[in-house]
């Protein structure tokens, strides 16, 4: 069984082929970086209109990487939400088009569940798995019990995680993409110099905040002598990137907890997400699975940010379970991962 994926909910355009025996047959990835880099973040039209004049030559370059034709072809998966409704509508559409052309199955892959799943794709993790999702749009913890099987325990209740990675980096002037520069500048700082708050660190909730630790180094900034020194750069981005993973760890901790309560296993923690390609934060994270006694497993880092292999890999596994949809599926902005289990229609 071979499965074509879409990816295009956000600045990433992407078309891959993969397989039943999770064999990624091709995976290209055009980053629209350069077009958003003038504007310090995404532009949700530009990166829409990106979608619109690349997704066609990269679907035809995964293909023939992969050495198949559509007779090869099992389904046709694409990111169906959440996401930039622009970008999404490109993506499905295109999906849709093809599957109706050629009377293929047509997959509508919710863009979280296809992080979640990806671990499986590289062959490391089984149901049921603790899943730390982090990315610049999202920040949650939640139970995978199996494909289109999730039960929400815990996230943020104003930014995520990934948001803040890139506003911090903005304000230290670190350029865009803002999350990899400042783990690259944390990397010469000292970590123990600003004193930053830990919101809900400590908390019995499995919850996430982090506008007040946003909101404290921009105070912390404007104190400084200006231009900022450095040092002054390095010892920011190492005390913030320290603060965050201080939060991620202690609410996994907790989260292995009650994980280990209501399976009777403790793990594994499982990290997914662009945020999950930050190297310090895989360390910090082994250790509380390590000391939890069990394993943490993350995707490589090239599977972390977006791409269209997680799409077609989730959109296989829904496949042979049946799981497709109509031409009648509207793309959705938003899609919380916890509503995946049954197809929906005509939601927006």
């Amino acid at each position: 069984m071979k499965v074509l994926g879409i990816e295009t909910s956000c600045d990433e355009t992407a078309a891959a082929v993969v397989s039943a025996d999770a064999a990624i047959l091709s995976n290209l990835v055009f980053s629209q970086l350069d077009e958003h880099r003038p504007y310090g973040g995404v532009v949700p039209e530009i990166a829409a209109r990106s979608h619109l004049e690349h997704l066609h030559g990269l679907i035809r370059g995964a293909l023939e990487e992969a050495g198949v034709g559509f007779d090869d072809i099992d389904g046709i998966a694409a990111t169906a939400g959440p996401g930039l409704i622009g970008g999404v509508f490109v993506g499905v559409m295109t999906a849709k088009a093809m599957a109706a052309a050629r009377g293929l199955p047509f997959i509508a892959v919710n863009h979280l569940e296809g992080h979640a799943l990806t671990v499986r794709l590289t062959g490391e993790a089984g149901f049921p798995f603790l899943l730390l999702l982090v990315s610049g749009g999202h920040c949650q913890l939640a139970a995978v019990e199996g494909v289109g099987a999730y039960r929400h325990l815990g996230g943020t209740i104003d930014d995520a995680a990934g948001e803040c990675f890139d506003k911090t980096a903005k304000l230290l002037e670190l350029g865009y993409p803002g999350g990899p520069a400042l783990e690259v500048a944390a990397r010469g700082g000292d970590g123990a110099r600003f004193a930053l708050p830990r919101p809900m660190m400590g908390r019995d909730t499995l919850d996430f905040s982090f506008s007040g630790l946003k909101t404290a180094v921009r105070h912390k900034v404007a104190a400084l002598s200006q231009p900022l020194a450095a040092q002054d750069i390095r010892d920011m981005a190492a005390s913030f990137q320290t603060a965050v993973a201080d939060v991620l760890a202690d609410r996994c901790a907790r989260g292995l907890a009650r994980f280990q309560d209501t399976y009777g296993q403790a793990g594994p923690l499982v990290v997914a997400g662009g945020v999950a390609a930050n190297a310090y934060l895989r360390e910090r994270l082994d250790r509380v699975a390590g000391a939890a006694g069990t394993a943490l497993i993350a995707p490589p880092p090239r599977l972390c940010t977006d791409n269209a292999a997680m799409i077609a890999w989730a959109g296989l596994e829904r496949l042979r379970l049946g799981l497709t949809d109509g031409f009648d599926f509207a793309p959705r902005p938003r899609w919380p991962l916890e509503e995946v289990r049954a197809p929906l229609r005509g939601a927006m």
